[in-house]
């Protein structure tokens, strides 16, 4: 997602006791609001948790221990660089931002996976050069850099930014850790489980509505934030007493949160993204929590009813939409960029999409604003991200990752509000519907929902004649 912030597989959950792992698979079912899995509800208004009992202790996000894992893990062939689960910590102005990485020798390769609760993310860019390790994001530019010493990694997460600058991130790791922020958790812990009407106010003073949606098994926190630009994808931390802490790194994020429960049931506390981005949170629950129309919140200017664009494809060729390719098709447009979390959401859902309903009349065009401005640059990260989702269907250049200019060259759009924006059209060319934002897997239940709403969607448009 992209409004002011720097934003837009079920996973193995190791159990410890007493320092021991002990269970290995649970299943993500993929709902994010309240499960049967968490705690009731504190009693009294008092906020806390029932204690756990000596048989039961606390799950971790980091993935089942196995002969790799541990301080003893091997090493790549002829690298210096260990195998395992790394216990990964960013160092970001609000502090500590952890979360972990897998490293796993398949054959004469290594591949990797960033694991945000229930998210165990692929990465199949990995390259080790005796203790150097460099990691490339998944259809990003983004990259892990680092140094390997016995067990432990020390180097930085570097982010490509909007005009090609960059941002470092300090980071260090040690292999064989399983605790996410706390090593060893509090028997009498508050619970937060449940919805939350949250608000953040950034460092000018201007609020932002959201929706905070979490899960709870004794001290341990999975969920997500979703706002009307997008959600913050797999979120995973830990509550201590009654303080809450979340962090998450997916190959773009960087999302620390740190706040604490009130006598009077209140979450107060701070946001930071990246090395620049801070907010104040404030949070209170609420079962009704909801956002805005996703709908309502980018329409067509004036009587405008046509979404005409004309921009290049990835070697240069234009490519409008008054093409015979285009004529009589039902379309979906997509303004995405490859650096955006919430775009590379959307893409996983919409490739499979088109390959359902390409046969039927449909057509799918993503228009990419990049961060880069010159055009090698852009289509170079624009392919990247095609070849990452194995995607099919028309991507074209379309301008820099700015709302304004975005809009500027979009005028038949009131305006360009966040990354991705997805536009509905008929075959007649006239716009149906306009979605703001994108709820990814990691908010569950809305995820299915809008899904099923888009297949119910060009079933209609297709229907009409």
């Amino acid at each position: 997602m992209l409004k002011t912030k720097n934003n837009s597989s079920s996973q193995r959950v190791a159990v410890r006791m007493a320092g021991t792992v002990l269970v290995a698979v649970t299943v993500f079912t993929g709902t994010l609001a309240v499960t049967a899995c968490q705690r009731e509800a504190p009693t009294a208004g008092t906020g806390a948790q029932p204690a756990q009992s000596s048989a039961a202790s606390a799950a971790h996000d980091a993935p089942a221990a196995s002969a790799a894992s541990g301080a003893a893990a091997g090493t790549s062939a002829e690298s210096g660089v260990r195998m395992g689960t790394y216990r990964v910590v960013l160092q970001v102005p609000g502090g500590d931002l952890p979360f972990f990485l897998a490293l796993e020798q398949q054959g004469a390769s290594v591949i990797g996976y960033l694991i945000n609760g229930p998210e165990r993310l692929p990465l199949d860019e990995v390259k080790i050069s005796g203790s150097h390790l460099e990691i490339l994001m998944p259809g990003y530019e983004n990259k892990l850099i680092a140094d390997a010493s016995g067990a432990s990694l020390q180097g930085e997460i570097v982010l490509d930014k909007l005009g090609g600058k960059q941002q470092h991130v300090p980071l260090q790791a040690q292999l064989g850790e399983d605790y996410r922020f706390v090593a060893t958790p509090t028997t009498d812990n508050a619970d937060v489980s449940g919805r939350w009407a949250v608000t953040f106010v950034d460092d000018m003073g201007v609020p932002e509505k959201d929706v905070g949606e979490f899960t709870q098994t004794h001290d341990v926190v999975t969920g997500t934030i979703l706002t009307d630009t997008g959600d913050h994808r797999y979120l995973a931390g830990q509550v201590h007493g009654d303080e809450l802490d979340l962090s998450t790194f997916d190959g773009a994020h960087v999302f620390l949160y740190k706040a604490k429960l009130t006598p009077d049931g209140t979450l107060t506390g701070d946001f930071w993204s990246g090395m620049a981005y801070h907010e104040k949170l404030n949070a209170k629950r609420d079962s009704s929590a909801a956002l805005p129309d996703a709908y309502s919140l980018t329409t067509m200017r004036g009587a405008a009813k046509h979404f005409d664009f004309a921009f290049p494809d990835l070697e240069g060729h234009t490519v409008s939409s008054k093409d015979p390719q285009f004529k009589n098709k039902v379309m979906i447009v997509a303004l995405a960029g490859s650096w955006c979390p919430n775009c590379h959401d959307e893409a996983a859902f919409l490739e499979p999409l088109y390959r359902d309903y390409r046969a039927k009349g449909v057509e799918v065009v993503s228009l990419m604003f990049e961060h880069f401005g010159d055009f090698p640059h852009a289509a170079e990260a624009s392919q990247r991200f095609r070849r990452h989702y194995g995607i099919e269907y028309t991507t074209l250049i379309a301008g820099i990752s700015d709302k304004d200019e975005a809009g500027k060259k979009l005028p038949m759009l009131d305006r360009v509000y966040a990354f991705p924006t997805t536009i509905f059209i008929d075959k007649k060319g006239v716009v149906r519907k306009i979605h703001t934002g994108f709820s990814g897997p990691a908010t569950g239940e809305h995820y299915t929902e809008f899904a099923a709403e888009v297949r119910a969607t060009l079933d209609q448009l297709l229907a009409e004649t």
